[in-house]
């Protein structure tokens, strides 16, 4: 999931580049989106794992 985060941050650093303003928002909303859904699921398993052990 990080790599799609990434790989939108990408396409909205380069659609802003070429001055392409409503992709670029758009695949910068969805890269924030993307970011913030893996740190829940990153901090989850870290959380699950501590209480498992």
């Amino acid at each position: 999931m990080l790599y799609y985060a990434l790989v939108f941050l990408v396409v909205a650093l380069i659609a802003a580049l070429f001055g392409f303003g409503g992709i670029a928002t758009a695949s910068a909303g969805i890269a924030k989106i993307l970011f913030v859904v893996f740190l829940v699921l990153f901090v989850g398993t870290l959380i699950l794992r501590a209480v498992r052990s």
